[in-house]
């Protein structure tokens, strides 16, 4: 079985056309050729469908109000029954949310949406799990009910979306953390996501943890740093903001000083199989300090 992959799969580009489910699948864009969504709570969802099978479904473009999969009647998208957000599917949407994991969406031909293709599938990209909840559907049974909107800097949707103005929503995603690499992931589940700082474990929806796996020589150009266990700490999301934003760096030593008046706050706790690079470590310290390194 493949590996279950989180992002756009080389060869594929968005806006891509796709004939069928079977070429969905082999194109690792969607790997079920059933299932709206493919994923488990355990690794999270990497990909959904969205073709007008859910009555509650909306397509507003750069954002979905997505219906978790379960109680539907087979031969229609009304609801007959109410849906578990420990099924599956839904379930992995949810990990996605807490970890921060791209989502890949497909549309499918259905009248309900101006972004659908005309036949068979569209690659739309990815998107970021929002938000979710449980409420009463149209048809009058629980559903889970998922938030997911576009990740920015790609490609814009045909015909283009118009998305109405919500600050507040605006402002409470901006420090989402779309990119989360297989490395990331290998790096939080090492330390079961505690913090190395403070050694703080976020506490999820079920038995679900949420750390974010920070890069101390930053990510592309100029600074060109490598999505490596030598360029990684598992923190939690305070940590890894004053990380990024120059509030603390990380000295020869591998302690951790606040940089407003240079106070040792602690050691970085570490796993034997782990360590960065002093290379990296000096490289973040002189983005805030140059005098000092």
């Amino acid at each position: 079985m493949r590996q279950r992959f989180f992002g756009t799969p080389d060869g594929v580009r968005v806006g891509q056309l796709f004939v069928n489910r079977r070429e969905l699948h082999e194109a690792n864009v969607h790997r079920p050729t059933q299932s709206g969504i493919s994923g488990t709570g355990a690794a999270g969802a990497d990909s959904v469908v969205i073709s007008g099978g859910y009555i509650d479904d909306e397509d507003h473009g750069d954002y979905l109000m997505y219906t978790g999969h379960g109680g539907k009647d087979a031969n229609s998208s009304r609801q007959v029954r109410d849906q578990d957000p420990t099924a599956p599917g839904n379930a992995g949407l949810i990990t996605s949310m807490v970890q921060g994991l791209p989502v890949r969406v497909v549309r499918g031909r259905h009248r309900g949406s101006p972004f659908a293709p005309p036949a068979g599938y569209l690659y739309s990209g990815l998107y970021s799990v929002t938000d979710w909840w449980m409420q009463v559907g149209i048809d009058g049974f629980q559903i889970v009910r998922f938030r997911l909107d576009r990740v920015e800097a790609q490609p814009p949707l045909e015909p283009r979306s118009s998305v109405e103005t919500d600050p507040a929503f605006a402002d409470s995603i901006v420090s989402r953390r779309v990119r989360d690499s297989e490395v990331a992931r290998q790096i939080k589940k090492l330390y079961d996501f505690a913090c190395q700082v403070c050694g703080e474990v976020i506490p999820a929806f079920g038995d679900r943890k949420y750390a974010e796996g920070a890069h101390v020589r930053p990510l592309g150009r100029p600074h060109l740093g490598a999505d490596l266990t030598t360029n990684l700490l598992c923190l939690c999301p305070n940590h890894h903001t004053q990380l990024d934003y120059g509030g603390m760096v990380i000295l020869d030593d591998l302690t951790i000083a606040e940089t407003r008046g240079m106070t040792v706050v602690g050691d970085l706790r570490w796993y034997r199989a782990h360590k960065v690079e002093l290379e990296n470590v000096r490289y973040h310290r002189n983005l805030w300090l140059p005098s000092a390194s």
